[in-house]
């Protein structure tokens, strides 16, 4: 039995792992989603002061308080980030980082930077005012190869705005992430998703990373759960 806790990405919440969940759980593996503060179900709390630094403690405080070990710890998109936070916070409850084509932070830097410019100019500029807070507001999910028009109409419902303190904030780690727990990089290439590029790139390039590629979309959790599920419990101990 593996623990696995599962990282979303912007504008979602633990809930959009339900089918991954689904089968891993099935498969008779311990699985948490936990959901950042101020989106999904927890998007009343959004405030100003919500940045990187709460996202890292979100997990860290799931890892705690849930008294887990030997974590599968998996970063989906953005959720990259926070869970390398975590994995550097707590590296000692930590088996494996999995970056799900996710961010991978360089120590002292944000994942702003980490944009083509053109896509982080547009989006900035695209952000408003929500609760007091700036905001990115949901992305059409069809830009992560969301195609079925129920699966669309899901999101629509559930996505929330992205606190952007979050995307702008330097993340403050204590070494590179290849520097830590073992790493796993899967990369979603059908088609690539532009955003994700970056980290895709210098993943392939790490000595001793597992990097494997497949060909499904950004949104794989949402139209490949089964492919991911099986993949998360291929993963090398």
């Amino acid at each position: 039995m593996n623990t696995y806790v599962l990282v979303h990405g912007m504008f979602l919440g633990g809930w959009c792992w339900a089918r991954v969940v689904q089968h891993l759980i099935t498969a008779g593996h311990r699985v948490f989603t936990p959901t950042q503060t101020g989106l999904g179900e927890r998007h009343h709390l959004l405030s100003p002061s919500i940045g990187m630094d709460t996202f890292i403690q979100d997990l860290v405080n799931v890892i705690e308080f849930e008294d887990l070990e030997q974590v599968i710890l998996v970063g989906h998109s953005f959720g990259g980030m926070a869970a390398t936070g975590a994995a550097d916070a707590m590296p000692q409850r930590i088996r494996r980082l999995v970056y799900l084509d996710g961010a991978i932070p360089l120590p002292g830097h944000a994942f702003a930077e980490q944009l083509p410019e053109k896509i982080r100019s547009r989006r900035l500029a695209a952000a408003k005012e929500t609760q007091g807070t700036r905001c990115f507001m949901p992305m059409d999910p069809r830009l992560m190869g969301i195609k079925k028009s129920q699966e669309l109409n899901w999101l629509r419902r559930h996505m929330t705005p992205h606190p952007v303190k979050t995307y702008l904030d330097p993340i403050q780690l204590s070494q590179a992430p290849a520097q830590g727990p073992p790493c796993t990089y899967i990369r979603c290439t059908k088609p690539y998703y532009p955003p994700a590029n970056i980290s895709g790139e210098q993943a392939r390039k790490i000595p001793g990373w597992h990097y494997l590629e497949i060909a499904e979309s950004h949104g794989c959790i949402i139209n490949a759960a089964q492919t991911v599920a099986k993949l998360l419990q291929e993963i090398p101990s």
